[in-house]
């Protein structure tokens, strides 16, 4: 039977690109009509780049912005990326809705199209299958992964609990037309379109409905001292720190992702970067249970690995929006000094490693295998041409690894617990 995926967002789309790269029929939805035209984040992180390398696409999304080897760890603190050992030691400045229509051209090249305006409005469940009702139909299908926000009506459906911490600081973006030289504060980004600013404001206390333009202005001239002429807006909005996870990222036939899954602070940018990650480990272990050469329990180590790395970017993003308080500036900047490499592996994903499930200490194990050169048949290739097809990859070799599909090393250099990690992951 058909996955059905969502949401075409991030996770959505590049969570049916899995799926169809393992051979596994799959449909993508998406309740809005189209497309939104306007992009809620701007930067895909370094293990981002890393993910679509292994996939054989990544120079579709560096040709479309700027490598800045500097990460933002809080509004006008910034990291220093190139000390990361990676093949891309920089954040890509392009914006989410350019992402997610690359992501789609390629998922249309897979053969899976997206069918706008089509919404999940109900759910039922059984050992067997799920039936669903979407687009005014009830379908039955094998899986459904719920990539559908932030509001999500999969998870609301499932009855998936969805618990967290409720807003102590709040906040508003504003998108306007503005002289980035006006604005030398560390509260104001440059977006990718001539002519406009990004401009993030703390709140001094909650409100509700639409920011409006003249609020913007009161605020910014508060904290600059002066008025600022503000033009033209592309995009208001509010955030607070709140944040919430789902209990369980599986639940019988339903799975989880991205928004949908974990919902948390503006703080890095992270948002899209968490989504594909999940995207990319849930991919491959929910093509082999669905085509029965799941070892048992593979799709709930997609919960297990990702439910963890989930709540560690809450509790990241809260404590940079923490540690954007104007009293807490020391504080901000002493650990910006001592630890730069560690934070900007944290917020960029690099330093995620996953439980190898099989004895050994080798620093390897568990953590995103190095895009090395390899040579297989006498041909020099490298560790992420391997993966693109999104199948397993044996070097056994002396030194040798085992790599699973979404890049993670699953067994090193150890030839007496080769044979436990092959059954852990693709089975006996």
């Amino acid at each position: 039977m058909t996955v059905l995926v969502a949401g075409a967002g991030p996770a959505g789309l590049m969570a049916a690109a899995e799926l169809a790269l393992a051979g596994v029929e799959v449909e993508v939805v998406d309740a809005a009509v189209r497309r939104r035209s306007h992009p809620r984040g701007f930067t895909l992180s370094a293990r981002s780049l890393e993910l679509l390398d292994r996939r054989g696409i990544v120079d579709r999304f560096l040709a479309e912005g700027p490598a800045v080897p500097y990460g933002m760890f809080l509004p006008g603190v910034f990291l220093d990326l190139s000390v990361m050992d990676t093949d891309h030691p920089y954040t890509l400045g392009i914006a989410q809705n350019r992402v997610e229509e690359l992501l789609e051209e390629w998922l249309a090249e897979l053969g899976v199209r997206v069918r706008w305006g089509q919404e999940v409005v109900d759910l039922a469940q059984d050992s067997d299958g799920i039936d669903v009702v979407v687009g005014g139909e009830r379908r039955r299908f094998s899986y459904l992964v719920g990539c559908d926000g932030s509001r999500s009506v999969v998870r609301n459906r499932a009855g998936i609990a969805f618990p967290g911490v409720d807003a102590s600081s709040y906040g508003l973006i504003a998108d306007v037309e503005a002289d980035y030289d006006a604005l030398a504060t560390g509260e104001v980004f440059v977006l990718p379109r001539p002519g406009y600013v990004r401009i993030v404001l703390d709140e001094p206390e909650p409100r509700s409905g639409p920011v409006e333009l003249e609020y913007v202005r009161e605020l910014l001239a508060a904290r600059l001292g002066r008025a600022v002429e503000l033009g033209k807006p592309l995009w208001l909005s509010r955030f607070s720190d709140a944040a919430r996870q789902a209990e369980r990222y599986v639940h019988g036939r339903v799975v989880l992702a991205g928004d949908a899954a974990h919902v948390h602070p503006p703080a890095g940018a992270v948002g899209v970067n968490v989504a594909l990650a999940d995207a990319v480990n849930l991919g491959w272990k929910l093509a082999a249970t669905v085509s029965g050469r799941a070892p048992d329990g593979l799709l709930q180590t997609y919960h297990d690995e990702r439910h963890p790395a989930g709540a560690r970017v809450l509790s990241t993003t809260r404590a940079q929006s923490m540690l954007g308080r104007e009293d807490l500036a020391p504080v901000r900047d002493l650990l910006t000094d001592l630890n730069g490499k560690r934070l900007a592996e944290l917020v960029t994903g690099l330093d995620t490693r996953y439980d190898p499930r099989i004895p050994g200490d080798h620093p390897l194990l568990g953590r995103l295998a190095p895009n090395r050169p390899v040579v297989v048949d006498g041909r020099t290739t490298s560790v992420a041409e391997l993966l693109r097809p999104a199948r397993p990859v044996l070097l056994p070799d002396d030194g040798g690894m085992l790599v699973r599909p979404d890049g993670h090393v699953a067994w090193a250099a150890d030839p007496a617990t080769l044979s436990a990690a092959l059954e852990t992951w693709t089975g006996p």
